[in-house]
């Protein structure tokens, strides 16, 4: 593929963090010393909803909120989908992304895959953030300071 993908401008990645309300954590773990529960944990902490998403723990709880299978099953609207799963994933991720009305597709800090960049904007979604950590995005913002403020 000859595209490579790159992120939106910063003041764009701040909006969808500003307009979000509901994030699902595909991938996000039971295990407290896991970065995915950490992140998962401090974003629910800064005032999102979160759903975790993880296949082996479906029907469980994490950080107090059920845990779906799969993004699809999620009865509500998502803001971010935000996703801890090896790159090599990403485009099945983003098949299942396509599959429900989500806003933003947000791949963790050193996740990135063109074939699900192009999986996307073929399907006319083109709010796509990848290698980047959510959380530090959210610190760097200036959104704490805005809700506190």
């Amino acid at each position: 593929m000859t595209d490579t993908f790159e992120n939106k401008p910063k003041e764009v990645i701040v909006d969808y963090l500003r307009q979000a309300k509901t994030i699902a954590v595909v991938g996000l773990s039971d295990r407290e010393e896991a970065t995915s529960f950490m992140i998962g944990q401090a974003l629910q902490a800064d005032g999102y909803k979160i759903i975790p998403v993880n296949p082996r723990l479906a029907g469980q709880e994490i950080l107090g909120e059920k845990v779906y299978a799969n993004i699809k099953d999620i009865p509500q609207h998502i803001d971010i989908v935000d996703i801890f799963r090896r790159s090599e994933f990403l485009p099945d991720v983003a098949r299942d992304f396509i599959q429900t009305d989500a806003d933003v597709f947000w791949a963790q800090l050193g996740l990135k895959n063109e074939e699900a960049a192009q999986i996307l904007r073929e399907n006319g979604r083109g709010k796509i953030v990848m290698d980047k950590c959510i959380k530090v995005e959210y610190a760097y913002s200036g959104l704490r300071e805005e809700k506190l403020s």
